[in-house]
């Protein structure tokens, strides 16, 4: 089956006074038929690549020269994207912003509890317990840490990942929202501290109505000191705090998580001391017993897993450092945590196996580009040794493999997450969109050439020759070229939200990681 023409899209530059042209199908056609095509022309690609990397030492792309290439490659964009069919749908702002799946998830854990808060003082009125409420707040304490623990966010990824191709497609679509769990760990975290409030001021009350003792002051102000570290980490994890002050976010989250544990299970052994039946019946009746019993596990798991592993830099430039590890295998869409200190800021990576490259004898590796203090000191020091915690874990990436086709957008180091696509032997048909500054310069031919194991003839925009464009008409263009399941968005927050919303908006199903992933 021949190829069809293709027109010029987009360009990149390279250390060499030529540059790449990346190209898009003028026509689909049966998807039988786009597989062997597709395998066909990666195949053409990657003898074309292996010619002239022999020739030359690196991939020397084939095309016209940069003084004009952008310039015309926009007018041809313009003239065949006729986007009028993408048209904004209305009360689109209201769906995919006010009541996305995120906040629609944090809603109903929200709601749910709510109800159950109406069920018990309907049924109990004035004789509620505050063990009843105790353990409605250990209940969600149990759901908000669960849905954090790797062990369980590789379970339901795996579940809502394993959706057959075969299914239909408004499932699929569905599905590929599991990474807005964070909703579920948000709104039970809240309904929590709202149900440990409930339990605080009931047991004050009742405390005030009767004799004082001194167990009973040392409960109280173990309660309330309960709550106060309960409040703050609410306070800490809003967005806005969050993304301002992540360090102090994650260290306030993580020291307070503990604290409360510790303080939780001194709580319930106050309140069994208390109870004229005894400390063990007490406890063994008690569901917060074991809800807290299952939560000290959930968390020290991760760090009983904790090591310092050793780490291969590859400097690529100023602006960024691919990190190789050896310690474990990780498979496709999973990523790692690292730190330079275990009790310090830790960063979680999207990897990619290194199984294409026989420059070095390492398992997998993480694309890291200057972003903050922790990234810029990696780039700069080199580091040798890395703390890691827990297991890889899978992420954002991972649901796409129930899709036929997709479109990946990135912008610079998001490329690096991309790259995990080229893990799985089954991933779908793509084609993948970068724009970045300088690709070759910044990382290094063998990522371009890693790139094109995800799709032989990417879209790689090189803004210090053409300046930032607007992606968006150029992504819909290829949704509808390459008949596309749904576009995969990984950039900064700002662009993410950008593309995700005007694909969304217009009826293109589209998916980026959020703030909570």
């Amino acid at each position: 089956m021949q190829n069809q023409p293709r027109p010029t899209i987009a360009t990149m530059e390279e250390k060499t006074p030529t540059t790449v042209t990346t190209t898009m199908a003028e026509k689909v056609t049966p998807l039988d038929e786009k597989r062997i095509s597709h395998k066909s022309t990666l195949s053409t690609s990657s003898t074309a690549t292996n010619s002239s990397t022999s020739s030359s030492g690196s991939c020397t792309p084939l095309v016209p020269s940069k003084r004009d290439t952008f310039r015309s490659s926009i007018i041809d964009l313009e003239a065949q994207a006729d986007l009028s069919e993408f048209q904004e749908k209305k009360l689109s702002w209201l769906r995919y912003t006010v009541i996305n799946v995120y906040k629609r998830l944090f809603s109903l854990a929200f709601i749910g509890n709510a109800i159950a808060f109406i069920i018990l003082v309907v049924r109990s009125g004035s004789s509620t317990s505050p063990l009843d409420l105790v353990n409605a707040s250990a209940v969600n304490l149990c759901v908000c840490g669960l849905a954090r623990q790797p062990l369980v966010v590789n379970s339901l990824f795996l579940l809502f990942g394993s959706l057959p191709r075969s299914s239909p497609m408004r499932l699929r679509r569905l599905c590929c929202k599991i990474f807005h769990l964070g909703g579920v760990h948000s709104g039970a975290g809240v309904a929590s501290c709202v149900w440990y409030i409930g339990f605080a001021s009931l047991y004050t009350y009742q405390f005030a109505h009767a004799p004082p003792t001194a167990m009973g002051i040392a409960v109280v102000a173990l309660v309330w000191f309960v709550l106060a570290l309960l409040v703050s980490i609410i306070v800490v994890a809003h967005p806005v705090f969050r993304m301002k002050r992540h360090d102090y976010f994650e260290l306030t989250h993580r020291f307070s998580n503990w604290i409360i544990l510790a303080l939780f299970w001194a709580l319930l052994i106050m309140l069994s001391s208390q109870d004229p039946g005894g400390m063990g019946p007490f406890l063994l009746h008690l569901p917060a017993f074991w809800i807290a019993l299952l939560l000290t596990i959930a968390t020290i798991h991760p760090w009983v897993l904790l090591r310092k592993v050793p780490v291969v830099p590859e400097p690529l430039s100023p602006h960024a450092v691919r990190l190789h590890f050896s310690h474990t295998t990780v498979r496709f869409g999973q990523g790692i945590s690292v730190a330079k200190h275990p009790l310090k800021d830790w960063h979680s990576f999207a990897s990619f196996p290194d199984r294409f490259d026989d420059t070095l004898d390492t398992k997998f590796s993480c694309l890291v580009s200057k972003a903050g203090d922790w990234t810029s000191g990696a780039i700069k020091e080199q580091p040798k040794f890395l703390w890691k915690r827990g297991i890889p874990t899978y992420g954002f990436g991972y649901v796409f493999r129930m899709f036929e086709r997709i479109i990946v957008v990135t912008t610079g180091s998001g490329i690096g997450p991309c790259l995990s696509f080229i893990a799985d032997d089954h991933r779908p048909l793509m084609r993948v969109v970068w724009q970045t500054k300088s690709p070759i310069k910044t990382y290094g031919q063998r990522t371009l050439d890693l790139v094109k194991r995800m799709d032989p003839d990417p879209v790689v925009i090189d803004t210090s020759v053409s300046g930032r464009v607007d992606m968006l008409p150029l992504v819909l263009s290829l949704y509808r070229e390459f008949n596309a399941d749904a576009v995969c968005v990984i950039s900064n927050p700002a662009m993410t939200k950008k593309i995700v919303y005007g694909c969304e908006s217009r009826g293109v199903p589209a998916y980026g990681p959020i703030f909570d992933s």
